[in-house]
């Protein structure tokens, strides 16, 4: 029997990905071969890029002729250093936000590259909320933000007004909501919580800022070479590219709004049950809460390891809380079900009644 896994990545995709996925692993659409054999400059392979970047800016409300869209490997901490490397000079200076411990890893590495100022920092409050008092300079080469924390389930509910190009890694909840993403100079966010498989990285670019190059670059670093080569400068991620196509889609199809009433409603049944309880207890501040990762605690801390036994022995994995902070951690990326959620929250109901007088 298959598991219910809210694991915080790699996420599970929807089924019906899935199975068109492991169809084209055999034969990909009549074509008499894999996809695992397909060329990265093939005209077929070419096709898919071109529809995936359609999807992705009417998914997101992009104009084609404003945004570029770029697919990368080597994750979210390879963005965190290709920002700076591409936009920030020795002598010049980044603002960052400090929300999170991804927001901090890209902030350290950003130090290597040039001067960093720290706009906003939630460190002193353990994470547990969004930073208040953003202080952006005027000479800043880019604002740079974490829109969902996913170790201390904080996320942005709405995002600072500034003058200089804002940057946003929003790996763990893009195509979740409708954000005003033409606000954004540039977005990433890896391919595995809401998009597809681990193994690329999607980047979407104001044309603008591909100008904006701070120092001299190999191709394969370069967001100007990647752009002009299509994201063909060397073998792309083939097979995570197609799947990733497979659900922009499935997504496509159901719509960006469906989408979002799906999430508030999935996080609406477990902030519900942490609110009304006794034994769980929330970790993020209330109105700072995420949708994507609910992360609580329980007020009986010895009862933890019993929890994750119960919730195994009724199919549910992938609920731990990161290993920095314990508790638990439940993600709802798009490819976890309403009904997926209604049964996790009538197992912990179960559970909380079960040890209610321990």
């Amino acid at each position: 029997m298959m598991k219910l896994n809210f694991n915080a990545g790699a996420a599970p995709l929807p089924q019906a990905v899935i199975s068109d996925a492991a169809q084209a692993l055999f034969e990909l659409e009549q074509t008499g071969i894999s996809i695992l054999g397909l060329g990265h400059r093939s005209a077929k392979f070419k096709s898919y890029l071109a529809e995936s970047k359609q999807l992705v800016l009417q998914l997101l409300g992009l104009d084609a002729a404003e945004y570029e869209v770029i697919w990368f490997q080597g994750g979210g901490r390879m963005q965190f250093e290709l920002i700076p490397m591409n936009f920030l000079g020795e002598k010049e200076m980044a603002a960052y936000i400090d929300s999170g411990h991804w927001a901090h890893e890209a902030m350290k590495s950003a130090s290597r590259y040039g001067k960093v100022h720290l706009a906003a920092s939630s460190r002193e409050q353990s994470y547990s909320t969004i930073p208040e008092g953003i202080d952006i300079p005027a000479e800043a080469k880019y604002l740079h933000l974490t829109a969902n924390n996913t170790i201390y389930g904080t996320q942005f509910h709405q995002f600072p007004q500034t003058s200089v190009p804002l940057i946003a890694d929003f790996s763990s909840e893009l195509f979740s909501r409708r954000v005003d993403y033409s606000r954004f100079g540039l977005i990433y966010a890896v391919a595995q919580k809401n998009i597809g498989p681990a193994g690329a990285t999607l980047v979407v670019i104001r044309k603008d800022m591909l100008a904006m190059q701070a120092r001299s670059l190999p191709d394969i670093m370069s967001f100007k070479a990647m752009a002009e080569q299509n994201s063909l400068v060397n073998t792309a991620p083939v097979f995570a590219i197609y799947v990733s196509l497979l659900n922009l889609r499935h997504m496509a199809g159901k719509g960006l709004d469906s989408i979002e009433e799906e999430s508030k409603a999935k996080a609406q049944l477990l902030y519900e049950l942490i609110d009304s309880s006794s034994l769980y207890q929330g970790m993020a501040a209330k109105d700072c809460r995420s949708r994507m990762n609910v992360c609580f605690r329980l007020s009986e801390r010895h009862l933890e390891p019993t929890l994750l036994h119960f919730a195994e022995d009724n199919n549910i994995v992938g609920i731990e809380g990161h290993r920095s902070v314990g508790g638990f951690r439940i993600s709802l990326y798009n490819g976890i079900s309403i009904e997926a959620v209604e049964h996790l929250v009538a197992v912990l109901q179960k559970f909380e009644q079960l040890h209610k007088n321990t």
